[in-house]
């Protein structure tokens, strides 16, 4: 009996081990290093984050302030996803020198090519300073205030605190607002483009396999840090060295099997993991369906241009690809919720909670919380409606509409800050408009418009919208403005920034597309942000206290703080996974599986005779298995944009592949973390030396690798 009682305990722990978290590296003494060692890692959590000697944090950079890399040599090479690298890509390529079909590689350093604005910053140390930012806030009378005194408090201490030159100090928030810590950085600027494979190996199943497993994409791309003399950042330089790193991570080839351990460690982006129920239901039923249709619409216009066209196609693959990522994430987010009943689990638990507050004697300070949830949310529904309509329209997927927008502002800060600010901001817009109008196509953009213009017109809560748009006709209403309006081609858009700001600003209201751009703003601005802001900063305001509740009443439930941005470890292991009744997918896709989707000449599904030859001639060096090459895996770990490129380490700490998706349903982790359900997924290691080795033939990076096997093959 005894031993029974033991063995459920074990078997409780370890399944609670998997549940998911985002957890801060510095913080992982104790609970958390305690459950990784159950699942099997065999490092320290001083092996993970160490201030005084170098651990793993050393080697794995924010990418370009939105994914993740990770160092793999001593000569400052990185390794991260190839639609982390998507834009630098397409920015080398023209239709002579096509990098997105063709690949990339650098068998020199001095072939490897410049990235104006390209960063990579990489966490020092980090500290608690709680105390220090929250100085003075408590006894503040309104939400604002102390919202105002907390970003004082944190712009004092940025600048006051202790760091090298060549740092930066940052402070974030966890846990919506009860805790803040400092992130002393060093973010370098001078990063060169070595390698990528053709996007019908880094991009192999474009959209249709986006946020899909069974999965067999090489997403992956490389790039090098590069330093001054003494090591530390520095702009661009022809007399920059490549970057000495503290840390970099080995590569294993000996693969991975089914319940090994696997860590990620990244730059999560943003989770919300302890919304009420009444807001999860608000994303599932209203938010997510309207944005889903808006890009849906624009997706579909897109492709048939992209399609027929292959400089259009050069024009618009990023941009694309970034539309279609989050359409295709809501929609699998939508339906994870669903299916796990993530509403009735947060009612349950919220049931539970109202009990212990109770319990607690604790009525009159969290009493009052979910109720006053309920009421602010049922207030900001026709707001946040309104703004998600106008943000994905005017802002994010009818181009004419954004550039308008920049006018826009414009015009605004000549009213609030006056003639030499307009004259400043007018001149930087004139001059670096040139990259928007390289990627532009105005008929594609036509079709866009009338297609999203008539979804505003008809879909937003009518009751904020400008009167020029009741009762429009999107099919005049679009002809008008691209036969007249001037933001339509680069020549034109400079034209309307010629002159005093008096005579820009009468060209600008002549402008029917301007016009339109302005209408749309001016009603958002008036009617629905005001509106918007001051029912959010309520919810702000309701979350702190809720969140505060939830780690006081709940001390021993797994609390880990919502994905910021900031540096996270999550942990978990290779399982395969179930979506649906009477199905079951294994946990790993080999290249048999890209042969078998190949379609000669198709986008999305075309394979290089290259990567067909080696197939056949089962060539794989030392990375195949069997007769079989290894593609991608997936785990329960718990990861979130953000983790695009985050290296996948094994119990050892060596890199066995990079995070670059999740599975469909599996989406829903950023609201509600199922291990039924979530699963990452990864590119194999062996995958990435495979195309870098056999197809590539890029020895001279193969020979700067630390690649090692620690079992022998079966």
């Amino acid at each position: 009996m005894k031993f029974l009682k033991l063995a459920l305990l074990v078997f409780v722990f370890q399944t609670q081990a998997q549940q998911g978290g985002m957890w801060i590296p510095s913080l992982l003494k104790g609970m958390n290093e305690t459950e990784m060692k159950s699942l099997g890692m065999k490092i320290s959590a001083k092996d993970i984050y160490d201030v005084n000697q170098s651990s793993l944090k050393d080697a794995v950079p924010q990418f370009d302030g939105g994914c993740t890399a990770e160092v793999i040599s001593d000569k400052g090479l990185i390794l991260t996803n190839h639609h982390c690298g998507f834009d630098a890509i397409q920015n080398h390529s023209t239709v002579e020198h096509d990098y997105l079909r063709d690949g990339f590689w650098a068998y020199k350093m001095e072939d490897e090519l410049t990235n104006p604005n390209m960063t990579v910053m990489f966490v020092i140390r980090i500290e608690d300073v709680t105390t220090k930012v929250l100085e003075g806030v408590a006894t503040l009378a309104t939400e604002a205030e102390k919202q105002k005194k907390i970003q004082e408090n944190i712009s004092s201490l940025s600048n006051s605190l202790p760091k090298e030159s060549w740092q930066e100090n940052k402070i974030r928030t966890f846990y919506d607002g009860n805790q803040y810590l400092l992130f002393v950085t060093e973010t370098f600027k001078d990063i060169r483009f070595v390698g990528a494979p053709p996007s019908s190996i880094g991009k192999f199943g474009s959209d249709t396999d986006n946020w899909v497993w069974p999965r067999h994409t090489g997403d992956f791309s490389l790039f090098r840090i590069y330093a001054d003399k003494n090591n530390h950042p520095a702009a661009y330089s022809k007399d920059n060295v490549p970057y000495k790193p503290k840390k970099f991570f080995p590569i294993s080839i000996s693969g991975v099997k089914e319940n090994d351990f696997t860590m990620v460690m990244g730059y999560p982006g943003r989770t919300q993991e302890y919304l009420p129920s009444v807001a999860v239901n608000q994303i599932v039923e209203t938010l997510n369906p309207a944005k889903i249709e808006v890009r849906d619409a624009a997706l579909k216009v897109q492709d048939r241009f992209m399609r027929k066209d292959q400089a259009i196609k050069i024009q618009y693959a990023s941009k694309y690809a970034s539309v279609a990522n989050y359409w295709k994430k809501w929609m699998g987010e939508t339906k994870g919720l669903k299916k796990a009943n993530a509403v009735a689990a947060k009612q349950k638990f919220e049931k539970e909670f109202q009990e212990k507050v109770i319990q607690s004697g604790k009525q009159a300070e969290y009493g009052n919380l979910l109720s006053d949830f309920e009421k602010n949310y049922t207030e900001i529904k026709d707001y946040a409606l309104a703004r998600d309509y106008f943000t994905e329209v005017a802002l994010r997927n009818t181009e004419i509409l954004s550039v308008g927008y920049k006018l826009y502002q414009l015009e605004q800060l000549l009213a609030s800050k006056g003639e030499q600010s307009f004259t400043d901001r007018k001149n930087t817009l004139s001059t670096g408009i040139d990259e928007f109008y390289k990627d532009y196509n105005a008929e594609v953009d036509k079709n866009v418009f009338e297609q999203l213009i008539q979804l505003y017109a008809t879909k937003s809560p009518k009751q904020f919208l400008p009167e020029s748009l009741l009762n429009a006709d999107a099919s005049k209403l679009t002809e008008a403005i691209f036969s007249n309006s001037k933001l339509t081609s680069l020549k034109s858009f400079r034209e309307l920034l010629e002159g005093d700001s008096k005579t820009v600003i009468e060209k600008l209201n002549n402008d029917n597309g301007y016009q339109l751009v302005k209408a749309m703003a001016e009603a958002y601005s008036k009617k629905v942000a005001p509106t918007y802001d001051a029912l959010n900063l309520k919810n702000i305001a309701t979350q702190r206290t809720y969140m505060k509740a939830i780690l006081e009443l709940f001390p021993k439930q797994r609390n880990f703080p919502d994905a910021n941005s900031t540096l996270r470890v999550t942990y978990g292991k290779v399982k395969g996974y179930e979506p649906n009744d009477a199905v079951y997918y294994e946990p790993f896709t080999k290249l048999d599986g890209v042969m078998e989707k190949y379609i000669p000449g198709d986008y999305e599904f075309d394979v290089p005779k290259k990567l067909i030859d080696l197939y056949k001639a089962k060539d794989y060096g030392n990375y195949g298995v069997k007769g079989k090459m290894p593609v991608c895996f997936i785990a329960t770990n718990h990861t979130t944009g953000g983790n695009s490129g985050s290296p996948a380490l094994d119990a050892n700490g060596n890199l066995i592949g990079l995070n670059f998706d999740r599975v469909w349903e599996g989406t829903m982790s950023d609201i509600f973390y199922s291990p039924e359900i979530c699963r990452n997924i990864m590119v194999d290691a062996r995958y990435v030396l495979f195309i870098i080795d056999k197809y590539a033939g890029a020895q001279n990076l193969i020979n700067e690798l630390k690649i090692i096997q620690t079992t022998k093959k079966k």
